[in-house]
This record gives C-alpha cells, structure tokens and sequence, in this order.
C-alpha cells in the first residue's frame, strides 16, 4: 500500500505566510473602510448640524414675523451654495411647507426621532435609488400651538461612489499583495531553509566508509544546532556499532578458522593411510574436543545475541549471594588446592534474580581469576551492600595486573589482552561479555580495575528488587 507524500515544507510556509498577511491585509482593510465611513459620518453630521441651526432660525423667525419672502425662499437662499443638501419642513397638518416635494421623507424622521433631539442620523434609499443621510427636530412656535418638522438631509452618491471604489481597489490590492507575500515568502522560507539543505547534501556523501564524517553544527542556525548534534550523536553511535560489527566479524572469523582448520586438517591426514582403530578412536576423540568447543562457541553466541536484543527474561527468585558463592567455591576447590590457592568469601546480601544466570556470571569471574592467579596466590569474594541500595559482589585476585589500555575492552567480544590473538587458554574470549549481558539483563553492571598487584572484577546488583 502506498503511503501519500507529505506536502513541501515550502509550500506549506509559504501558503501559511501568504494567508496571514492576507488576513493582516483584509483586517487593516477593514478597519481603513470602518474609518473612512465614519469619517464622512462626521462629515454630514457636522454639515446636517449646522444646517439644522440655520433652519430653526428661518423658521423661528417667518413664524414670529409672517409676510414677505415665502419659508420655502428663505430656505432655498440659506442653502445656497451646498449641492445634494436639502432642508424640508412638516407643518401640524402633515403639510410641506418646501419646494422639495419629489424627495418623500421616511416616516421615521417624522415621529420620536424628530422630538427625542438625540442627534443620531437616519439612512434611507429614495425611491429614485439615492441614498440619504438625514436628521430631523421639531420647532414650537413662540405663540404656542402644534410644533413643527424641520428634516435636514444629504445626498450620499458620492460617498458611496468613493467607497465602492475604494473596496475594489482595496480587493485589487490584496490580491496583488497576496501574490507579492506568497512569493516572497517562498524566497524567505527558501533562504530559511536553506541549512537543511546544506545538512541533506552532507549526510548523502556518509556512507559506511565515511561514518566518521560530522556535521558542522557550529555553522548551523540555533534553531537547527539541536538536530546537527543529535544526528552527530546518531552518527557516533552508529559508527561505533559498526566498528563493534566490524571487529566481532573479524574475530568470530578467526576463532572458528582454528577449530574448523584443526578439523579439517586432522581429517585429512587422517584419510591420507589407512589407521587402527585405535587411532581411529584417538582422531575421533580429539575431533570431539573441537566440536565441543564449537558448540560452546555458538552457544555462548546466541546466548549475547538474545541478550544485546533484550531477549533474555531472568527467572525471578530470592538469592542469598553469599551461599551461592560458597557452593561455588566448593566446585573450584580442588583446582584452587592444586595450585595452592586460597578461597574465601566475605559478607552476604540476598538479591532477586534468575540462579543459573548469576552462578554462571560469577563462575566466569572465578575461573578467571583462578587461571590468572599465581602459586600461592589468594582469590577473595567480597559481598558489600551500598547506601545506594546497591549490592556489590567483587572477585579480587592477586597476580600481575591488566595494563590499563586493555581495561575499557575486556568486556568485548573475543577480546584478549595479548595482541597476537593466540589461544593460551581454553577460554575463547566470550566469558566477560556474557557475565556484562547477564548483569544488564538484571539492571546490574560489572566493572574491573587492576593495581598494586590486585585485579577486582566489580559485580553490582539492586536490593532484593524485583525487575
């Protein structure tokens, strides 16, 4: 099944970009147009206000004085010089007493709103298709009687004309300038981006040859320095998993060309004449001692195969090290009294842990330390518990000590200290890297140290805690 390929990186800046400047535009925009209106708003109201002073005058004055010039003259001369501005007035009787009979007045102008006084203007659309602004008061005669309608209005075409303008040269504008922002946002988030690229052509040239090959997170934005040392991380762990493939390939190479070399050679000089049985039987004796090394060989493989796969579960049961410890100082006894060896162990603690697993971790330690340990030598087992709630098992023996240089690797693999990888022993370099698996898989480690004529090998295990 075919997985969809994620959207560009770019792309999805770039529209993000674009789409918050447009809405930044469509805002500004807004409130622009809000401003504009309300602008000429203040405009009208400024004019209406002043006309309507005006036209309470004319009318107070042609009702104190009648005669002479008609109401309708004197408000035609008063608005002289102001296009698109009217000034209509509403007798008692809902008579018009101005000359603008063609513009028909909203009957909201002619009822509260006319004596409440509160100013705010009304809008409507004449039936001719204008649109107008307009307020209204209404005037007492000085003699008393019913009160009349003065209406102050204004033609809005030409606000509207400029603002059906100006919104389509504002869309005109913001379609431009999305356009604009979208492509330099491309640009910006191109040269923004531009360390990834500069880190994708450089982990293309690493390949398994060149692992030693890091990033130069110093020459990298702050906000990608953080991913250039976690992949250089990567990288160091990888190429140190390497070189352990590496030299575990190598070495598991060598140590099964012996057994397989010995066998095959035997074999052959074997058939090259006709033998006894009881030589047959020897041949076939010596070749069985190979095979078993072979065996323990695989064995000892797939046992730190599991282990470094966390595919080993240690059977849980309580421990008391120190009875552990004595049972196999027992076994190793005889061999000890052979090369006049003294055994002992010191202290006790109780762990929880699977018994095969840590007898044969401390058996690998003790066969170690006996092989290594000098005539009249001493091999001690100390059992501490830690503040830390931490239980320490340490193997000292007495005897030359491991050069420094070859401490940090005894753990590995088929690691030996003499550098012509020549088998001196019957061990075949597994041992101290099972006894370190064994202790992981029990939230333990190991530890050695060498001096003064003294090598410990440091075992380290929880209190009596089950993992």
């Amino acid at each position: 099944m075919s997985q969809t390929r994620s959207r560009s990186l770019t792309l999805r800046l770039t529209l993000l970009f674009a789409l918050a400047s447009v809405l930044v535009l469509f805002l500004l925009g807004v409130l622009i147009g809000r401003s504009v209106e309300q602008h000429f708003e203040e405009q009208d109201m400024d004019a209406l206000s002043g006309k309507m002073k005006l036209a309470k005058h004319v009318l107070e004055k042609a009702l104190a004085k009648p005669g002479g010039e008609t109401l309708a003259q004197q408000l035609d001369e008063a608005l002289t010089g102001h296009h698109g501005l009217i000034i209509a007035v509403v007798g008692p009787d809902r008579q018009r007493l101005d000359d603008n009979l063609s513009l028909a007045l909203p009957p909201e102008l002619l009822g509260e709103r006319a004596t409440s006084d509160h100013g705010q203007p009304y809008m409507w659309t004449a039936d001719d298709g204008l649109a107008w602004r307009g307020i209204s008061a209404s005037v007492a005669p000085a003699n008393g009687g019913a009160p009349y309608i003065i209406v102050v209005a204004t033609e809005m075409s030409h606000h509207e004309h400029f603002m059906s303008a100006f919104r389509r040269t504002l869309w005109v504008f913001m379609a431009l300038a999305a356009l604009a922002m979208g492509l330099l946002g491309w640009i910006v988030v191109r040269r923004g981006l531009a360390p990834l690229q500069t880190i994708k052509r450089q982990a293309a040239e690493i390949t398994a040859n060149r692992l030693n090959t890091r990033l130069p997170a110093e020459a990298i934005p702050l906000e990608l320095a953080d991913l250039a040392s976690t992949l250089n991380e990567m990288l160091s762990r990888l190429e140190e998993s390497f070189q352990r493939l590496s030299d575990f390939s190598s070495d598991l190479a060598h140590e099964l060309r012996t057994p397989v070399s010995n066998l095959l050679t035997q074999t052959q000089v074997t058939l090259s004449r006709a033998r006894t049985a009881d030589e047959y039987r020897d041949i076939l004796v010596s070749n069985a001692e190979e095979f078993e090394r072979l065996s323990r060989m695989i064995a000892d493989m797939l046992f730190l195969a599991k282990a470094e796969n966390k595919q080993i579960i240690p059977h849980q049961e309580q421990l008391e090290l120190a009875a552990e410890v004595a049972d196999m100082l027992e076994f190793y006894g005889v061999l000890a009294e052979e090369n006049e060896i003294h055994l002992s162990v010191v202290g006790h603690g109780a762990v929880f842990g699977d018994r095969l697993m840590l007898r044969r971790a401390i058996s690998n330690l003790l066969s170690n330390a006996l092989r290594y340990t000098p005539v009249g030598g001493t091999v001690t087992v100390r059992i501490e518990t830690q503040i830390d709630e931490e239980i320490q098992l340490t193997v000292e023996n007495t005897g030359a000590c491991i050069a420094p240089e070859h401490l940090p690797r005894l753990f590995d693999r088929f690691y030996r200290t003499d550098s012509a990888r020549q088998r001196t022993t019957e061990g075949s370099g597994l041992g101290l890297a099972i006894t370190r698996s064994i202790l992981l898989a029990h939230g333990g480690d190991v530890s050695v140290s060498s001096a003064e004529g003294i090598t410990r090998f440091t075992l380290s295990l929880p209190v009596g805690v089950q993992l």
